[in-house]
């Protein structure tokens, strides 16, 4: 009994040092290939031929430095040079693995993934900090960012949509800090929504009848709970002859129609001058003739000039906010627009959210990882200090089931939305038992 723990350390680290002879060995031809490389040649190549022509010349490193490679081990090794010389090295295998929903890098050493709701460890790591921040400066350097020690913090975007947030020393003590929410280049569609349960085709017949009347909509969650993907969801209800306006900090929202003038924030240069916030975007996008306009995120003063706008002939438009509950995402937007340093009562304020959203849609991550709209909430109008709204259907959670994963069922509260003479108005037609107080689906 004692040899098997032995025999077990053996092989372990055996394994372990044959990785350590492949890392050398890929190092040592991925030096070698860009020694050989003629960069004035290359220039004339692009895509898929430039990559062909590299990959040539790995192969021919691969045989001359290590001939007794079997052809796995051959494979893996040229994918991987490939991958350290125009991709983002070890990065690449987690971004081409199905299923993945984010990347969590806490150091060189230490990756985890998501994968169907669980957090998980990979066996994918980088050779060192300087490997890690080499990848990380490439990522951010092709979207116009940078991070180093005079601004280690920064958002960037990777080339399919996925966000990425990352933090260096001498902020993040254990070497750098990656974390990237992944956007499939192919997003999620309508039918993916329906078939995973997010929500039921009562819902959507709603959604999609006050998108196309321009009712004006929030959608709150917290993090990850898949307000991005809703919104993206959403969108595809826009007519193709409006013109979409959207505002990022980090562009992320794949729309899907033609007219769509994407902007983004800058954060400040090296002398901490050049910020352009969403705050300066949203003004400068209400001289810009916009039918609606998109902010990806309100998480600031810009709050306000989004109320304002909703208020002022650009009904339609769509913002996120992150918020427990409806009831919390008219707190939350109080907070954001008085931290931004604008005096203004309380009753005002609310005088203006009232007046500018027509519905706001509340979507929550559940216990073992489901994303549901649990609440699609109609606001109406003020009553002395307070907003009033109605829910007009719900997600009810019946338990938890043996996976640790929650279970319920999404009913209609039997309430007629006040906005239905506005959809009526604009030629959209609902069922009449579409309300009706019944459980769905």
């Amino acid at each position: 009994m004692a040899g098997i723990p032995q025999s077990a350390a053996r092989n372990a680290r055996g394994v372990e040092t044959k990785q350590q002879e492949f890392e050398v060995l890929k190092q040592l031809i991925h030096g070698k290939l860009v020694d050989k490389l003629d960069l004035s040649k290359l220039g004339d190549l692009e895509g898929d031929t430039l990559r062909r022509e590299i990959r040539l010349v790995v192969e021919h490193l691969c045989d001359t430095e290590n001939p007794l490679l079997n052809r796995s081990e051959r494979e893996r090794l040229i994918e991987e040079v490939l991958d350290e010389t125009f991709g983002f090295g070890p990065l690449e295998i987690l971004l081409k693995e199905e299923g993945v929903a984010d990347i969590m890098i806490n150091g060189p050493k230490h990756i985890f993934i998501e994968k169907d709701g669980r957090i998980q460890r990979s066996n994918v790591t980088f050779r060192d900090n300087a490997h890690l921040l080499q990848i990380l400066d490439r990522i951010v350097s092709k979207v116009g960012r940078r991070v180093d020690e005079t601004s280690p913090m920064c958002d960037a975007r990777l080339p399919d949509g996925s966000r990425l947030n990352a933090i260096i020393p001498p902020l993040a003590l254990d070497g750098p800090s990656l974390t990237i929410r992944r956007f499939g280049a192919n997003p999620l569609t309508l039918e993916d929504l329906l078939r995973f349960g997010a929500f039921t085709p009562e819902m959507v017949m709603f959604l999609e009848g006050a998108s196309k009347a321009r009712l004006n909509m929030i959608i709150s969650g917290g993090t990850g709970s898949g307000k991005t993907t809703l919104l993206n969801t959403l969108s595809s209800f826009i007519p193709s002859d409006q013109r979409v306006i959207t505002i990022e900090d980090a562009a992320e929202l794949q729309l899907q129609q033609d007219h769509v003038l994407r902007l983004e924030t800058r954060p400040p240069n090296i002398e901490g001058k050049g910020q352009i916030t969403a705050t300066a975007l949203v003004k400068n996008a209400l001289r810009m003739r916009p039918d609606r306009i998109i902010i990806g995120e309100c998480r600031g003063p810009e709050s306000l000039d989004m109320l304002q706008a909703m208020n002022t002939g650009h009904e339609g438009s769509l913002t996120t906010i992150h918020a427990n509950t409806p009831r919390d995402a008219v707190s939350r937007l109080e907070t954001m627009i008085t931290m931004g340093g604008i005096e203004m009562p309380l009753k005002a304020l609310r005088q203006q959210f009232a007046a500018a959203v027509d519905v706001i849609i509340q979507v929550n991550r559940l216990q073992g990882g489901p994303r549901k709209v649990t609440h699609i909430t109609e606001v109406l109008n003020m009553e002395q200090d307070t907003v009033i709204m109605q829910d007009i259907f719900l997600f009810v959670q019946d338990g938890i089931d043996e996976n640790g994963r929650a279970f319920g069922h999404f009913e209609s509260t039997g309430v007629r939305p006040a906005c239905m003479d506005r959809l009526e108005a604009a030629g959209i037609r609902l069922p009449s038992n579409l309300f009706s107080n019944r459980k769905l689906g």
